[in-house]
């Protein structure tokens, strides 16, 4: 099976660099995961009314209220079929600020919009379309479109 990455790039797949292919070129057939530490530099919220909306969003892992520098992160990108028979890869980030919060999307290729949408949340309340393309030096980038 293919990468639903593979899928969205085409051609332009084999331009990432070796390290990038590996990173996101499985799926579910190759029973891997792929999962990843690092520091976030800055995470930041917008004006203090959109607090409430931040503290519901982490019922559902769609987001949360913490600021903060350099907070320690983990990322599991794990491919599976989800109930609805489409190849499928998650994203749960887990932060380490003063309290541990996680952010979960799920990623599908949708044929019909041939791009990435990216479901986000433990319930997949909001739809995203990815727009991915490949840098010069050989690096992926992804450009958040619509949201429904």
């Amino acid at each position: 099976m293919t990468s639903i990455y593979q899928l969205a790039l085409g051609s332009d797949f084999g331009r990432l660099h070796p390290q990038i292919q590996r990173r996101f070129g499985f799926s579910s057939a190759d029973n891997i995961a792929a999962i990843g530490r690092g520091v976030m530099e800055e995470i930041w919220r917008g004006r203090f009314y959109t607090l409430p909306f931040l503290y519901v969003g982490t019922w559902r892992r769609i987001m949360f209220p913490e600021t903060g520098r350099n907070i320690p992160f983990t990322i599991e990108n794990y491919a599976f079929i989800d109930q609805f028979g489409r190849e499928t890869v998650s994203w749960i980030r887990t932060f380490r600020s003063r309290r541990t919060r996680r952010f979960d999307a799920y990623m599908i290729f949708s044929g019909a919009r041939g791009r990435i949408i990216d479901y986000l949340g433990s319930h997949e309340h909001l739809a995203v379309d990815i727009d991915l393309s490949v840098d010069e030096e050989g690096g992926l980038r992804l450009r958040s479109g619509g949201q429904r």
